[in-house]
C-alpha cells in the first residue's frame, strides 16, 4: 500500500516509481495487443438463415426496454427470429409498457412472473431459465433491456457465433457514460480485462479462470448451453455470465469475447446513487469472494496507479521523469481500452477520464469495500430484492464485468 511517507521516499530513490511504472506500462502493452487483435463486430452485410430467438429478462424497465423492443424490431438479416421478453414480478409499468412497444408484431411473446426467485437463485437466473425453458432454436440469445442495438447487430452476433465454432460469443457494447461518476467507473469495466488479459491468448487455452463474458449481451449455440445445464448451472451467482462462460469452459467448449461498441451500447448505470447501487451487489463477489484476494489485487492497482502521478508531482529529476512515463503508460493504457470499446475516435471526455485514472482506482477499491460491508450485514438489494444467500463461483483469477 501507499504510505503516508511515500513522497520522501520518492525523493530519496527511484525503486518505487520504477517498478510502478513497469507494472503500468505492462497493462499498456497488454491493451495494445488487444486493441490489435480484439475481434469486432462490424455493419458488414450478414444474413443468418437459422432460427434464432432472443430473450429479455425485465424488472422495473419501463423507461428502457420499450428502445430495445424497437430495436429489435428494426433488426435485419435474422428471418427467423422470435423474441420473449419476461416481465420478472415488476412493480412498474414494465408489462404495459412493453405491450404497447410491441404492437401486432408476432414475433413477440411478454411473459410475466409474479413470485419471487426460490431460496438459492438469483432474479437474473431464473428469469433465464423461464425464458429458455421452451426454447428448441439452434441459437438463443439473451439481452438486457438497457441495451441497444444497430439494425445489423443480431445478425453480425451470430455470424460471429458460426464463424468462431464457439458455444458462446460475449459481443461487449460500449459503455456509455452520461456523468461524471460513470465517467470515472464505468471505463474499468474494459479496461480491467482488456489491460491484464491477451485475450487472443486466452481463448486459445480454454482456462476457465481466463473467460471474459459481458451479461447484457451473450448468444449461445443452444445445444452447447442445455448440455451444461444453461443458467440453471450459475443459479445462486451474482456474476452469473462469467460464471456460465466458465462451465461451458469446464465441459470443453469455447467461448469468445468480441468487441461490439459500433453497434451495441448501453448506459448500465445512470448517475452515481444507480451506480453505487449496482456495484455493492456484487463487486464483493471478485476475487473469489475473498477480503484477501480484492484486497491483494488492489494493492497492486494502487501501488501501480498511485506511486507514478505521486512521483511525477512530488518527485524531483529522474524520480519525476520515471513518474511521468509511469502516468503516462496508465493514460495510454485507459486510452486503447476505451478505444477497443467503442472501435471508433475518443473524446475529450475519455481523454480526461484517463487522466484521471489514479481516481478511477480508488473509486473501484471505495466500492469494492462498500459491497464487502453490504455483504456481511446482509444489506445487498437490487431492484426491491436481497441477494443475501447469492454466493460467486470462482477459479482463482477475476475479470471485472457489468452486472
Amino acid at each position: 500500500m501507499v504510505s503516508a511517507d511515500l513522497p520522501k521516499t520518492l525523493r530519496a530513490n527511484s525503486i518505487l516509481p520504477t517498478f510502478a511504472t513497469a507494472v503500468a506500462a505492462l497493462g499498456a502493452g497488454i491493451a495494445l495487443y488487444n486493441r490489435i487483435t480484439v475481434h469486432r463486430l462490424t455493419n458488414a452485410p450478414t444474413t443468418v438463415i437459422e432460427p434464432v430467438t432472443v430473450c429479455v429478462p425485465a424488472r422495473n424497465e419501463a423507461d428502457r426496454l420499450p428502445a430495445l423492443i424497437s430495436d429489435l424490431r428494426a433488426q435485419v438479416g435474422v428471418a427467423r427470429l422470435v423474441v420473449r421478453i419476461l416481465d420478472d414480478a415488476s412493480t412498474d409499468d414494465t408489462g404495459a409498457a412493453a405491450r404497447a412497444a410491441i404492437g401486432d408484431d408476432p414475433r413477440f411473446t411478454l411473459l410475466r412472473t409474479e413470485s419471487d426467485p426460490v431460496a438459492g437463485w438469483t432474479g437474473k437466473a431464473a428469469a433465464c431459465v423461464r425464458l429458455a425453458e421452451e426454447v428448441s432454436t439452434p441459437v438463443l440469445i439473451f439481452l438486457d433491456a438497457d441495451v441497444r442495438l444497430a439494425p445489423t447487430a443480431l445478425a453480425a452476433a451470430v455470424g460471429a457465433l458460426r464463424r468462431r465454432g464457439a458455444a458462446l460469443v460475449s459481443p461487449w457494447p460500449l459503455q456509455v457514460a452520461d456523468s461524471v461518476a460513470e465517467a470515472v467507473v464505468q471505463p474499468l469495466l474494459c479496461w480491467s480485462w482488456a489491460s491484464t488479459l491477451p485475450i487472443g491468448v486466452a481463448e486459445r487455452s480454454l482456462r476457465p479462470a481466463t473467460a471474459v463474458a459481458c451479461g447484457q449481451f451473450l448468444v449461445f449455440d443452444n445445444a452447447a448451453y442445455r448440455a451444461v445445464g444453461g443458467h440453471t448451472a450459475v443459479a445462486g451467482s451474482v456474476t452469473e455470465d462469467l460464471d456460465i462462460a466458465r462451465t461451458l469452459r469446464r465441459a470443453g467448449h469455447a467461448t469468445v469475447l468480441v468487441a461490439a461498441g459500433e453497434l451495441a451500447r448501453t448506459r448500465m448505470y445512470r448517475g452515481a446513487a444507480e451506480l453505487d447501487a449496482g456495484y455493492t451487489r456484487w463487486l464483493w463477489s471478485a476475487y473469489d469472494g475473498t477480503v484477501t484476494g480484492g484486497a491483494a489485487v488492489g494493492s497492486v492497482a494502487a501501488f501501480a496507479y498511485w506511486v507514478p502521478p505521486v512521483a511525477a508531482v512530488l518527485g524531483r529529476g529522474a524520480v519525476r521523469r520515471t513518474g511521468a512515463i509511469g502516468w503516462l503508460a496508465a493514460v495510454a493504457g485507459r486510452l486503447l481500452a476505451r478505444s477497443t470499446e467503442t472501435g471508433g475516435p475518443l473524446g475529450r471526455s475519455d481523454v480526461l477520464a484517463a487522466l484521471a485514472h489514479p481516481v478511477s482506482v480508488a473509486a473501484y477499491l471505495l466500492l469494492w469495500a462498500r459491497s464487502h460491508r453490504a455483504r456481511r450485514r446482509g444489506t445487498a438489494h437490487w431492484k426491491g430484492r436481497s441477494l443475501t444467500g447469492t454466493a460467486p463461483r470462482r477459479d482463482g483469477r477475476d475479470i471485472m464485468g457489468p452486472r
